[in-house]
């Protein structure tokens, strides 16, 4: 029975298909500009693909803006049967005639879209009532039908979707009977008790029982449109992934994970195992036994063998039976003469036709025969690795002759797509140039190329163009107001670090930027950046008058801290030294590893005016258990994680004590403003809360801004309201400190936007 019909409105014209042209803001900015706002930091509309027919003609993808995804409660991030808001706008678009269906009059919570085979029919997820609800859109009848299901159990938020290969029904997970109650419970036990027990001699830390909830469901089929369910395991569900189906819709495949301890390393805890489900007779067998190593099986088109790697090793597993084949043992020589490495290969994908897998290993891509291992070294890597480009394989031509490759330089903004041809070992550049090309994908057949590009300072539109890049076609224009919005530009700059390491980093004009002139600098400091494209942060830096400047830093293991300090300054020297930065006026400020970041680099050096921590912490040692929600994962940061100490506490104390920004507060001359969240599962609040009150008690310039309804990110991951503080703060904060005694200071109004 259908409980509801919703039809879709025609909402876009044909967009006339022309030749390719780079987007430039500043040809496109009119007379008339507005300053670009924290209001329009919030409307910056993305596209995301969802899923494209198989022939490459329609495309199904959600539309949303960052004012989409707010009000998102924190306190319950771990509560396995809560589902955070994130609305967005779902289009059909055709990709011949360029016209955009609209599914709904209204943005919706969607997620799990899939094509049927004759590309028909969507089908998709759609939350209703607390909980998602498969539904249908029927492209000819221009309908969405709601999908009654014959079952009493709900379909899991985290549920996969994909469709019979005969279109007969779709594949999907269902929770188990009671889950929500239990899972519900369990999280408010360990959130409000009233008496909360945490004991070593249990396998598991309590939190870890909690958030695996989530991954429990039991795979059903649903037969259309007679709605009918069938569960293929059992009761109490199983924690199942990786849902393959054969061509021919005998098989089910999936990995089974079967937790057994906590575990404080990246492997470890749980076992895998690779099942097969017959659909005709309902039996299941194993075909890649029990396992502590995980397993990342990767499928032929047919569905019916996957290949993984193991130890340096290729194996190759069919479902007809028989054992798992190592195809590369005997291949597993020396790099070379003058280095007796042993070669080490992983799978990166199966040929077209099955017959064959492109794999990798230290001397580059190499053809593997998947019957009688037989390899061939198709692309050679170069010798000097530290200047080739970076190339990614993305995909096959139709007929398995070709490779299609992402292209990267590593020095200069040089980006785009090339063809590979296997027999010729040719390499023919399709689109290469300065601009920013991102999420490849190819129709079956592989005529049709779709991606995003942008200039690498505007946002993001969707493209398509032929397999040989011949014929290029706009398919969205979707912020096209902001043509009437100042927006910054970017260039990369080369500098070297306080060691001599060649390092990058992308410098943002301000809008008024003019030649001859010094301007305030605001860095905005992580790990390493090289890529440009639309940043709606360093837009709102650059519209109130400063230089932006994302900086990279040589982090190494052991001694991490002093990266920020070599890498960061040295960059901004480079900056003065050409005349462009007032060295009077620095700022600098991070988000979460940012955050620690800024924090510590404010230790070592005075250079800044002003400085602002969001979400980092800054006491590695409380670090290690102040995020109960998260696990173990700070200990793995810590000892061989991005945190980079690369010990335990106990092992290495000293380096815990040095990477700690609160036990040298007393060197910070750093006026320091701090933002945190109250629902911050990743850094609480209580971190930084140890800086705040060391500094003050030193006597030091500190302001702690604390949002109640936040989670990480501080005032931007909270209410619309929260963002717009969020920002006229950090505005603020940084022009009271760089301006001048006669200067007048901002007020919130200005700096809003409003």
């Amino acid at each position: 029975m259908t409980v509801s019909t919703l039809r879709p409105r025609l909402i876009g014209a044909a967009l006339t298909a022309g030749l390719f042209v780079a987007i430039s803001a500043s040809s496109a900015r009119a007379q008339d500009t507005q300053p670009f706002t924290t209001e329009d930091a919030l409307n910056v509309a993305s596209l995301t693909v969802r899923d494209v027919t198989d022939d490459g003609r329609y495309i199904v993808a959600t539309r949303a803006t960052q004012r989409d995804r707010k009000n998102v409660d924190h306190m319950r991030f771990g509560d396995p049967t809560y589902v955070s808001p994130s609305l967005a706008d779902v289009w059909v678009i055709d990709t011949e005639t360029r016209e955009h269906v609209s599914l709904f009059d209204e943005k919706v919570q969607v997620r799990s879209f899939a094509w049927s085979p004759d590309g028909s029919t969507v089908a998709f997820l759609l939350l209703k009532r607390n909980e998602y609800l498969l539904h249908t859109y029927d492209r000819e009848r221009n309908r969405v039908r709601e999908v009654d299901l014959k079952t009493d159990k709900s379909i899991a938020s985290n549920s996969p979707l994909m469709w019979r290969p005969d279109g007969s029904g779709v594949v999907l997970g269902l929770r188990p009977d009671g889950w929500a109650e239990t899972s519900r419970q369990m999280f408010l036990d360990l959130s409000e008790g009233p008496t909360i027990v945490q004991d070593s001699r249990k396998p598991f830390l309590a939190w870890d029982v909690v958030r695996s909830q989530n991954s429990l469901i039991i795979p059903a089929l649903v037969e259309l449109p007679s709605r009918d369910v069938r569960e293929l395991r059992g009761e109490g569900g199983g924690r199942f992934s990786g849902f393959t189906q054969s061509d021919d819709g005998q098989f089910l495949s999936f990995i089974e994970t079967t937790p057994i301890k906590t575990s404080y390393t990246r492997n470890g805890g749980a076992e895998y195992e690779v099942w097969a489900l017959d659909l005709s007779s309902g039996e299941a067998r194993s075909v890649r036994e029990k396992s502590e190593t995980r397993i990342n099986p990767n499928w032929n088109d047919a569905g019916d063998a996957f290949a993984y790697a193991d130890s340096g090793d290729v194996f190759v597993q069919a479902l007809a039976g028989g054992d798992a084949r190592n195809l590369t043992e005997e291949h597993r020589t020396s790099i070379s003469d003058d280095d007796t490495t042993k070669l080490r290969y992983a799978v990166l994908r199966w040929r077209p036709d099955g017959e064959a897998l492109l794999v990798s290993s230290q001397r580059g891509y190499h053809l593997l025969d998947a019957e009688s291992g037989a390899i061939e070294l198709v692309y050679e890597t170069p010798e000097d690795t530290a200047a080739a480009p970076n190339l990614t394989v993305n995909g096959w031509s139709a007929d398995g002759r070709q490779l299609y490759m992402t292209y990267s330089a590593k020095d200069r903004w040089e980006r785009g797509l090339v063809r590979y041809d296997l027999a010729s070992r040719q390499m023919t550049d399709l689109v290469k140039d300065r601009n920013l090309y991102s999420r490849w994908r190819f129709s079956e057949d592989g005529q049709k190329i779709f991606y995003n590009f942008s200039d690498g300072d505007r946002p993001n539109d969707l493209y398509m163009a032929d397999a040989d890049f011949h014929e290029i076609t706009r398919l969205t224009d979707l912020n096209p107001w902001l043509d009437n919005r100042t927006l910054t530009r970017s260039e990369l700059v080369e500098y070297l670090d306080a060691d001599g390491n060649k390092l990058y980093g992308i410098l943002y004009y301000p809008v008024n930027y003019e030649p001859g002139q010094r301007y305030p600098l605001v860095a905005e400091i992580y790990e390493d950046f090289f890529d440009n494209g639309f940043n709606h942060r360093m837009n709102l830096l650059t519209n109130a008058g400063f230089f932006a400047f994302r900086p990279s830093a040589n982090l190494e293991i052991g001694f991490p801290g002093e990266g920020w300090l070599k890498g960061v300054t040295a960059g901004i020297n480079k900056l003065i030294d050409r005349g462009l930065v007032d060295p009077e006026k620095l700022g600098v400020h991070g988000t979460s590893y940012g955050g620690y970041a800024t924090n510590l680099l404010i230790t070592q050096t005075n250079r800044f005016a002003a400085a602002i921590n969001i979400s980092g912490k800054v006491n590695i040692i409380s670090f290690l258990g102040d995020s109960p929600k998260i696990t173990t994962r700070n200990y793995r940061a810590a000892e061989n994680g991005q945190d980079r100490i690369g010990a335990t506490l106990w092992e290495q104390p000293q380096k815990y004590l040095a990477h700690s920004a609160i036990l040298n507060a007393d060197r910070i001359e750093t006026p320091l403003l701090m933002l945190t969240g109250e629902g911050d599962w990743n850094v609480p609040a209580t971190n930084q809360r140890e800086m705040y009150y060391a500094l003050r008690r030193l006597e030091k310039e500190v302001v702690w801004v604390h949002y109640m309804n936040a989670g990480h990110g501080a005032g931007r991951s909270s209410t619309v309201e929260d963002f717009h503080d969020h920002w006229n703060r950090i505005l603020t904060w940084y022009r009271e400190h760089f301006a001048d005694e006669d200067e007048t200071k901002v007020t919130d109004e200005t700096a809003a936007g409003r």
